[in-house]
């Protein structure tokens, strides 16, 4: 049988990133937390923490902490619904979410505020592409998911959310610099781009869609949303932004389209764990709520 006082230690080094942050969650010393993760790996026979600044999993931790964090998500349940067992035990329930960079600096954050001041939840954020965050719910790292698969990953239920719009644009001295005979293949070439990680491929794509086929361009890497905006202001390249956040930039002539028009629309859903947790159902509606008000709609049904 598992000792869950041994994993709930294991789970909080990782979640914390070291042995003192995880000692003071637990409300412990950070000795009885290392005697407890050494004692787990005595017994299981092999290292389940990488003892480096953060902590890091092995793969062995990892999936004990994943087994853990879900533990704890039902029990959190189990005590809503018989409160008798919490003895007078109050707690907040933490949701590990993935979700992409754009939506959080848009729209997510409202319905975190909406969804945390309703429940006692807290939000363990993982950021990642909207075209792989679905990833970290077939691994079970996460409950719940922004991305932009449609199809529910097995055992969960996937909800259109809207579209996230995206238009090309950079400062008038950018455009005058590497664009003043026109956007085309040639100039595209030369101009550098705003890349955010090695899986953002906004920029390909838009390229791609105005040429025709595919085409190398020169980038800087730069995993920021707002470093995005604030990089196309600077003149340091070109890039595929979110509407909603440089339409004043836009309307001020901060910024301006490369092509006018030409954007690109990613459809966004919220996939969850249909296994009913209330917490998580308060996150859900929030979610749904937030992004209505910022989305443009999309017209699909729930899977």
């Amino acid at each position: 049988m598992l000792d869950y006082a041994l994993l709930d230690a294991l789970a909080a080094v990782l979640r914390e990133g070291s042995f003192e942050r995880a000692a003071r969650a637990l409300h412990l010393t950070p000795s009885a937390v290392s005697q407890r993760v050494r004692l787990l790996e005595e017994r299981l026979g092999q290292v389940l923490v990488v003892r480096a600044n953060p902590t890091r999993a092995t793969a062995a931790g990892q999936a004990l902490a994943r087994h853990a964090e879900q533990v704890g998500l039902l029990e959190h349940e189990l005590l809503a619904e018989l409160p008798v067992l919490a003895q007078g035990v109050r707690g907040r329930v933490t949701l590990p979410v993935a979700v992409n960079a754009d939506s959080l600096a848009t729209w997510f954050i409202a319905a975190a505020a909406e969804a945390t001041a309703e429940a006692p939840l807290l939000l363990d954020l993982s950021l990642d592409d909207q075209d792989h965050t679905a990833e970290w719910l077939r691994s079970g790292e996460v409950v719940a998911a922004v991305t932009a698969l449609a199809d529910a990953v097995p055992g969960c239920r996937s909800v259109p959310l809207g579209l996230l719009r995206y238009g090309a644009t950079a400062s008038p001295d950018f455009m005058r610099r590497h664009f003043n005979d026109g956007v085309n293949a040639e100039s595209l070439a030369q101009a550098p781009t705003l890349t955010f990680n090695r899986r953002d491929r906004l920029q390909a794509q838009w390229v791609e869609q105005v040429l025709g086929r595919e085409l190398a361009v020169p980038t800087h890497w730069l995993p920021s949303s707002q470093a995005f905006v604030d990089g196309c202001r600077a003149g340091l390249g070109w890039g595929m932004n979110v509407q909603a956040l440089v339409q004043p930039l836009l309307a001020s002539g901060e910024l301006v389209e490369l092509v006018p028009g030409k954007t690109l629309a990613v459809p966004l859903y919220w996939q969850h764990r249909r296994r009913g947790l209330a917490a998580l159902e308060v996150l859900s509606r929030a979610v749904q709520r937030a992004a209505a008000a910022v989305l443009e709609p999309l017209d699909e049904p729930v899977r």
